[in-house]
């Protein structure tokens, strides 16, 4: 038996809805997990990205798919503090996904008062623990949705554990969007690799032809989806932390998309933690394995 900490986090390139920079490293830091799912980890044109400045600080190894092109247009700093979804939407500022790829991306460019800053958006998996191996899995694209989608398998070596245990984090598009397509692409590949299968019963015990690490695994991400129809699409995985995630610019958010679903018999309590200036919480979670 064996405990992991897992944990997803949506940083929103590091910044508000505004673009204004808030500190990723030390909320990654606070919610101090053994592996860390980052999503919209931003990456400015010729430097490093979100999930590599965060996993050089804190001792991580990251693992990082790229998702779309996009820029951060900064705001003056006069601004005002608060943000939502109404102001958010009839602004320019802040981060967005662009469907093509600027002309000029060699250097940031300058709009009269503001800077622009133009880069890649994407996912990672940061591990602090032994890796055995790490794949992708890329996901078909969906009409509306600027961003490709896939996910990141990180295989963890744990302690007293026979079996590696894989770690799946992604970042989902929205359901109306047709998310359902990507989640049935992503449990046949998860089920391909014997991911969400409970290990066959015979006689009383686990059928040594399934081995006891069949159908172990842990999926995290933002799903941008409700716990309930996400568990329907997805069975042979259950929910760990149940708790509202966004948004944050609310004095109390109103939704979980953000999750963390365990398969073979995973077992484990969690929370949503308050850190960090993202429109999203993150969520961690204590595993038993």
């Amino acid at each position: 038996m064996a405990r992991l900490v897992v944990a997803t986090y949506n940083v929103h390139g590091g910044v508000d809805g505004w673009g204004r920079p808030f500190d990723v490293v030390d909320a990654c830091r606070r919610i101090d997990a053994d592996v860390l799912v980052l999503q919209e980890s931003w990456a400015p044109d010729g430097r490093p990205s979100l999930a590599a400045t965060v996993a050089d600080a804190l001792g991580y190894v990251a693992s990082e798919l790229v998702l779309a092109r996009g820029r951060i247009l900064v705001p003056p700093a006069d601004m005002g503090r608060r943000w939502g979804p109404h102001v958010w939407a009839r602004s320019s500022f802040g981060l967005r996904i662009v469907r093509r790829r600027p002309r000029r991306v060699d250097r940031p460019r300058v709009t009269a008062r503001h800077d622009m800053e133009l880069g890649t958006w994407g996912i990672a998996v940061l591990c602090r623990l032994p890796i055995r191996r790490t794949w992708t899995i890329e996901l078909p694209q969906l009409h509306g949705d600027a961003a490709r989608r896939g996910a990141v398998v990180v295989e963890v070596l744990l302690q007293g554990v026979d079996h590696a245990v894989p770690v799946v984090g992604t970042h989902l598009a929205h359901i109306r969007q047709g998310s359902p397509r990507h989640i049935a692409v992503l449990r046949r590949r998860l089920r391909a690799e014997g991911l969400g299968r409970v290990a066959a019963r015979h006689g009383g015990g686990a059928d040594e032809r399934a081995g006891e690490g069949a159908g172990r695994g842990v999926l995290a991400g933002d799903m941008n989806m409700w716990g309930p129809p996400l568990v329907a699409l997805l069975p042979g995985w259950s929910r760990v932390v149940r708790g509202r995630t966004w948004p944050t610019w609310l004095p109390r958010p109103v939704a979980q998309s953000d999750h963390v679903l365990v398969s073979g018999g995973i077992e484990g309590t969690g929370s949503v933690l308050r850190v960090g200036g993202s429109d999203h919480l993150p969520v961690r979670a204590e595993l038993v394995i």
